[in-house]
């Protein structure tokens, strides 16, 4: 270990698949000492090469740290984990996916056994870990003393931005950015199955797309802007009785190249709806509100 290594904040990880592992390099590369433990130990090896301290189990890894942080599968092996786990005086980050309710539920738990938490969601897959241009962040929520206290450490692998002190934020922000880029694959899938028996080259049409999509970011903000003062009309240039009028030929069209509509229907239903209240003057903004329940 050099002396640059004893100047940085020890701490332990508790997971080591793709993402876990993309973690544990940039901080080994930073000079941090870093215990590591995984349920299955194949995979600590190269790291234990590279400087890591590889813990026999989850009590010796937690007890190893003040600072422990957990990138595991899914909630499930978050709570097999951490069972009979004592944090007491612990720093306790998971970037485990989650949902809201989880991590408000595992702050309490936290908090009941003397130790401080966060929640993070990652928005970034491993190639982008530890490298600053590829535009990787994470967001964190919970205990601002502890991000306060780790922001240097937390900052190696990629950005961060702390979204408040309820546990469940940063889950939410993750899950709906996830959500959003969910639909969007879906909205590129339907476009790709719409040209795929033609000839249209797949990388020329690509091109096409990726273009139009950006061309349409700016609705995000609008959208955004109307949430915020009610004005479902402002900024409006292609209403929606005019969008669902055009709904048919998206239909049709699906038909003639034998590709299925499921992918539309939901949201086409859904504007059909709103129209039917009387609201072909807005935007499609209104959606929102006949989602949120």
């Amino acid at each position: 270990m050099n002396d640059n290594a004893l100047e940085k904040t020890p701490l332990t990880l508790l997971g080591l698949g793709a993402m876990g592992t993309a973690l544990a390099r940039t901080w080994l590369d930073a000079g941090h000492p870093l215990t590591v433990w995984n349920r299955g130990p194949g995979r600590a090896e190269p790291l234990a090469a590279l400087g890591a301290r590889v813990a026999g189990s989850v009590t010796e890894a937690v007890a190893a740290s003040g600072l422990v942080v957990l990138c595991l599968l899914d909630d499930a092996s978050v709570d097999e984990t951490l069972d009979g786990v004592d944090p007491t005086g612990k720093d306790l980050v998971n970037l485990t996916t989650s949902t809201p309710a989880l991590a408000r539920s595992r702050a309490a738990w936290a908090h009941g056994r003397g130790a401080r938490f966060m929640d993070g969601g990652i928005m970034a897959v491993p190639p982008m870990i530890g490298v600053p241009a590829s535009g990787g962040y994470i967001f964190y929520s919970g205990s601002r003393a502890l991000f306060d206290a780790h922001r240097d450490t937390l900052a190696v692998p990629a950005g961060t931005s702390y979204v408040g002190e309820d546990a469940g934020s940063a889950a939410l922000h993750d899950v709906a950015l996830l959500s959003a880029m969910t639909g969007m694959f879906g909205g590129v899938s339907h476009a790709f199955a719409l040209v795929r028996k033609e000839d249209i080259e797949p990388a020329a049409f690509a091109r096409l797309l990726a273009d139009w999509l950006v061309a349409m970011v700016p609705s995000v903000h609008l959208m955004a802007s109307q949430l915020a003062d009610g004005d479902y009309t402002r900024g409006v240039v292609s209403n929606l009785a005019m969008q669902v009028a055009g709904s048919p030929t998206l239909l049709r069209t699906a038909e003639e190249q034998g590709v299925s509509t499921e992918l539309l229907t939901p949201y086409l239903s859904l504007m059909e709806r709103r129209l039917a209240q009387g609201h072909g003057h807005e935007g499609t903004t209104g959606v929102v509100d006949l989602l949120a329940r």
